[in-house]
């Protein structure tokens, strides 16, 4: 039997595995605040219920969604702030063409592009099928060029 130092070591463990994955993910579906609120929430759970959760075969999806039900509640509309002194590397319109997306396809265009997730990856986060997060995908960079006028 495992003593509470190598349980702790183990989460610790899992925590550097899976952590930040699950973070981005849910930061990218409810921005900044309720993202690392859901976090917070979904990682307790995982200590909470650690011998199970550390023993998943796709661990991020499964507290993807305990941190998404943990912080239902009033439904909320996910809000970029637009920084006040412009960087040259951001283009300014991106943050209201994001907003604009669904939040299918603003999730999926962020994990693939931004965090460089695989499409199988965000399949398997949103428990839809990876034909779904290619149309997904498509159709949110449909309407990104075009909020962006690019071609």
């Amino acid at each position: 039997m495992l003593d509470a130092h190598d349980v702790g070591a183990g989460f610790e463990d899992f925590l550097a595995a899976h952590a930040d994955r699950l973070k981005r993910a849910l930061v990218a579906t409810y921005g900044s605040a309720r993202g690392t609120e859901a976090t917070a929430e979904a990682l307790a759970y995982a200590w909470e219920h650690r011998e199970r959760v550390m023993g998943m075969t796709h661990p991020v999806a499964y507290l993807y969604r305990v941190g998404q039900s943990r912080t239902r509640g009033r439904k909320r509309r996910v809000v970029f702030t637009i920084p006040d002194a412009a960087d040259p590397w951001i283009e300014p319109k991106l943050a209201p063409a994001l907003a604009a997306l669904s939040e299918r396809q603003r999730v999926v265009v962020v994990l693939v592009h931004g965090f460089g997730w695989e499409l199988g990856e965000v399949g398997d986060l949103l428990g839809i099928k990876v034909t779904s997060v290619q149309n997904h995908l498509e159709r949110g960079l449909a309407k990104l060029r075009t909020a962006l006028e690019a071609s």
